[in-house]
């Protein structure tokens, strides 16, 4: 392992200062650890990543996306200089605010919380991290901790500042996106401002920390890399199909979502990939084809991983690189690889006929479990919702904690309770 940086106590401050249980742990292990023990990282074993967690016998879930983005995050952050349990825990934690469903669930909620301010599955994660995953509570009336909205209420898992800041993919409120005002993604929500504001002290706005772009990259070369992968073993792509140029034209029109580029550049960026030695030809079940994928995600990931560290430390030299010291520098033809690949799942995979029909009973599903548990609250919510709900200031926080508690359901969990309360 290469040499990592020293962390600055500003790093290593928690929200809510607390004594170490036992010596010889640093900071940055503790956080890996709330975050691992979580039942909130558990739950991402039953939500959708691509395909639903119960229509395959060995499925690809958020959870195990989050293992393999960690694993990536972990060696690329310790080559660089990061802390390599910092890096981890970012990236375990970064897609643990995303709701039953995956990005379809998202969206029907986004709609179900129009009234509140939306909802979006990265500031769920920041909501979960500082205050729905109950470990840490701030102490009743402490000046320095004021915690709206009220005192002595639950900071979550009572992360570093660095962990929580190195998790956090979009540093931004809605709306506040430092080049695009009209972007949908963002970070927090406004109720959660105050503990944002504690992780960015002495933050660039707008900008990511150095262990974020660690974690985002990672997680763009997990999800590009082993969805392909499940793909050709399903059987959903033809290899062969890649070099039709119908095909490519279509594959390069949602490869846009991903990068800004010419289809020439994405024809060239297929064509790079599709002539090495170790892209398939073909799938058909053998232990020697099964192997060959294998290799086909062994080789994707060192391609995309080897490419940014050798362009980052071109840039900024052989040091550690943390924090606000440097940017991960990915170059263009390997982004360019990884969002045709993107691609690749999303025509294959998430736009076959049967994930359309899908996802449209699932959005029907999402938006009648929160108009009847809004109608019938706070009797039909959990107790931990329930109290939230009661203690709302007014309608929009109210709607929040029904929100919340659909959030934190599993795909199976959420249809037995649409099944129990709607029929």
């Amino acid at each position: 392992m290469k040499n990592t940086a020293p962390y600055d106590p500003q790093s290593e401050a928690r929200w809510v200062p607390e004594p170490d249980k036992r010596p010889g742990r640093t900071s940055f292990q503790r956080d890996r650890a709330r975050v691992l023990h979580s039942a909130a990282l558990r739950r991402l074993a039953g939500t959708t990543q691509v395909v639903a967690p119960m229509r395959s016998d060995f499925p690809r879930t958020r959870l195990t996306h989050s293992l393999e983005c960690a694993q990536v995050g972990r060696e690329l952050g310790a080559a660089l200089g990061c802390d390599p349990d910092l890096v981890e825990t970012a990236c375990l934690a970064h897609d643990i605010g995303h709701p039953p469903f995956g990005h379809t669930g998202e969206e029907a909620l986004d709609q179900a919380a129009r009234e509140c301010g939306g909802f979006e599955g990265n500031a769920q994660s920041l909501r979960i991290l500082t205050r729905l995953e109950p470990k840490r509570f701030a102490p009743q009336g402490e000046p320095e901790v004021r915690l709206a909205p009220w005192p002595g209420r639950s900071v979550g898992l009572n992360l570093t500042r660095a962990a929580l800041d190195a998790a956090t993919k979009y540093p931004w409120a809605r709306g506040q996106h430092p080049t695009d005002p009209g972007s949908t993604k963002y970070g927090v929500y406004g109720d959660d401002l105050p503990v944002f504001r504690w992780m960015r002290t002495g933050a660039p706005d707008g900008r990511k920390c150095f262990e974020a772009t660690v974690m985002d990259w990672s997680d763009d070369v997990a999800y590009s890399t082993h969805d392909v992968e499940d793909a050709l073993q399903a059987g959903h792509i033809d290899p062969a199909a890649l070099g039709s140029s119908a095909e490519r034209a279509e594959l390069f029109k949602i490869a846009e979502r991903f990068a800004e580029a010419e289809p020439a550049e994405f024809d060239e960026a297929l064509d790079r990939l599709r002539a090495e030695d170790w892209w398939p030809s073909g799938y058909d079940g053998t232990a020697r084809a099964r192997a060959g994928l294998k290799d086909l995600t062994s080789q994707l990931i060192g391609r995309f991983c080897l490419a940014a560290e050798q362009a980052t430390r071109a840039r900024y030299g052989p040091g550690p690189l943390t924090r606000y010291a440097a940017e991960l520098v990915v170059p263009r033809g390997v982004r360019l690889e990884c969002a045709v690949l993107k691609a690749v799942a999303v025509r294959y995979v998430m736009q076959r006929d049967e994930q359309a029909q899908l996802r449209s009973r699932q959005r029907v599903v999402i938006a009648e479990l929160a108009d009847a548990l809004m109608n019938d609250a706070p009797q039909l919510l959990d107790p931990v919702f329930a109290a939230q709900y009661e203690e709302a200031e007014d309608g929009r926080a109210a709607l929040r904690s029904v929100i919340d508690q659909i959030a934190t359901l599993t795909d199976a969990s959420a249809l037995a309770l649409h099944a129990k309360l709607v029929g």
